[in-house]
This record gives C-alpha cells, sequence and structure tokens, in this order.
C-alpha cells in the first residue's frame, strides 16, 4: 500500500524532535516551499490560468502564512509550530477559486456561459477561462490517471525484462507529448470574465463566499467539523478529489486546510459567527 501522507508528516516531525535537530533555515519567497512558489507549482499541474498567481499572493500575504515565522520549523522549542507547505499551497489555491466563482454549483457555470459566447465572438482575442470547460477537461484527465494508478498497484510485483523507457529523461519527455497534443492549455487564459475594474484595482465580479467550516471543535486542538462530502456542492467536491489525488492525502485532510487558511482570511465573519452561537446557547438556557 502507499505511504499516508499523515503518517510520514507525522514520523518526520517526531524523528526532528527526537535528534534535537536545531532550528531549521528561514524560508523567504525566494525559496521553493514558499507558498507562492509552491502556488505557482501547483497552478501549472492542474492546468489553470497563470493569472491567478496573483490572487492567490494576496491571500498569503492577508492571512500572513508567507511570513519568515509562521513558516520557520523549530523542533526544539517549546511550542514547536509545523506547516504542511504543499497543502497550504493547494489550499490557498482552492480559496482563491472559492474568490472568483464561488463553486455553489451555480454561478460558475453562469460565468462559464459568459466565458463561452465571449471566446465564440473574440476568436482571435486572448481567451477567457471557461470553468466548465476547465472542469470537462481535467475530470477526464483526473479519471484517467486515476484508472492508470490503479492498474499500476494491480501489476505492481510484475517486472518487465525490458524497460518502457530508455532512460529516466525520456520517460516525463514522452508522457508530456503525449498529454499535450490531447489537452488543451489553459495556463494563458485570461481572467477578465470574472474580474472588474475599481479604481486602479482588479477585483472579483463575485461578491459572495461561503465558509468550507462555520465553526471549529471548541477543544485547544482547533481542529474543523469532520467532512462530508453531501454537505458541500459536487464543484468544491471535484476541486477538493482533484487536489487530494494529485498530492495522495484524504479529501477530509485538505479541507481542514482550506478551512484554517479561511479562519485566517476572513477572521470578522468567523467572530460574527461565534458571537451568535454564544447567543443563542445563552437563549436556550433561558
Amino acid at each position: 500500500s502507499w505511504p499516508n501522507y499523515e503518517v510520514i508528516f507525522k514520523k518526520i516531525i517526531e524523528v526532528a524532535t527526537f535528534l534535537d535537530l536545531p532550528r531549521f533555515p528561514d524560508i523567504t519567497e525566494n525559496c521553493y516551499l514558499h507558498p507562492n512558489i509552491l502556488c505557482m507549482k501547483y497552478l501549472m499541474e492542474v492546468n489553470l490560468p497563470d493569472e491567478m498567481h496573483n490572487l492567490t499572493c494576496l491571500v498569503v500575504k492577508a492571512t500572513g502564512i508567507g511570513e519568515v515565522d509562521f513558516l520557520r520549523f523549530d523542533p526544539i522549542a517549546k511550542k514547536a509550530k509545523t506547516v504542511k507547505y504543499d497543502v497550504q499551497a493547494v489550499a490557498v489555491i482552492v480559496v482563491a477559486l472559492k474568490l472568483l466563482f464561488l463553486l455553489d454549483d451555480n454561478l460558475e457555470w453562469s460565468l462559464s456561459n459568459i466565458a463561452e459566447k465571449y471566446n465564440e465572438k473574440n476568436k482571435e482575442d486572448k481567451p477567457w477561462f471557461d470553468f466548465r470547460k476547465w472542469y470537462q477537461v481535467m475530470k477526464k484527465a483526473i479519471d484517467e490517471k486515476k484508472q492508470k494508478w490503479e492498474e499500476a498497484r494491480a501489476k505492481f510485483l510484475w517486472k518487465g525484462e525490458k524497460p518502457l523507457y530508455y532512460s529516466a529523461i525520456d520517460r516525463p519527455v514522452v508522457y508530456k507529448r503525449r498529454e499535450d497534443s490531447e489537452r488543451p492549455c489553459f495556463h494563458g487564459h485570461s481572467l477578465q470574465g470574472v474580474l472588474q475594474q475599481k479604481g486602479q484595482s482588479l477585483t472579483t465580479k463575485n461578491s459572495l463566499y461561503w465558509l468550507s467550516t462555520q465553526k471549529f471543535c471548541k477543544s485547544h486542538c482547533k481542529h474543523v467539523t469532520t467532512y462530508e462530502e453531501s454537505n458541500f456542492s459536487l464543484s468544491y467536491q471535484f476541486i477538493l478529489n482533484l487536489f487530494s489525488f494529485l498530492l495522495r492525502i484524504k479529501t477530509s485532510f485538505l479541507h481542514e486546510e482550506v478551512s484554517l487558511i479561511e479562519k485566517r482570511l476572513f477572521k470578522a465573519k468567523y467572530n460574527k459567527t461565534n458571537k451568535k452561537s454564544s447567543r443563542s446557547r445563552k437563549a436556550r438556557k433561558y
């Protein structure tokens, strides 16, 4: 069986603490593990527009998760803080997608209709990003990858006499040629259809947002509530499943990280929700 991400992560922390390792080097904006760099990597991995990187950088800045103090890992500190760097970056992208398209199984399709009509009338211009088209392309791609992955697991004990590729360098090249010829590329597509000019800056046309977790548990662990697919839109489920498969993690694990990012981004909303819930509890007592 494939190793579990959560188990590996926990073991790494335990080993670092047991060996009494000193503080790890600071992670700056130029480091590979910085969320801005990782967001760029995963935007490319899932074939999303390059322009989305501007929004992910804003989310990183607003939440403070790109600060050196937040990213630093010090195993011997009294309260050793650990960051799931890749999972956190992917969660930022999920939040950015919700900011742009809401992912409520309604707005994203309405915006897709607008983008589709624009692209049909303006074939020579830079195409607007069509969420529906991207969804269809990526769903097909991920279904094929899952099937190949399952087949690979089934044939794990089998070994061919001759290598399928001449070298480790040739292998990704063959894959890339095959995939690029079959799959449309959305990296150069514009977000103009979902953004609007406001003064000297661009803002999202969508002004709504729903929180992935309304209320966190009362314990000091600060974990989020259990993720149940039936409680969320199909679009949100697809996005989580896509990135979860990419990172080989549980969907609930990513959902929890998304909720933590949202908690930092929408502090006022969470405080308001907590006040309402406390008032309702007081009312029940009387």
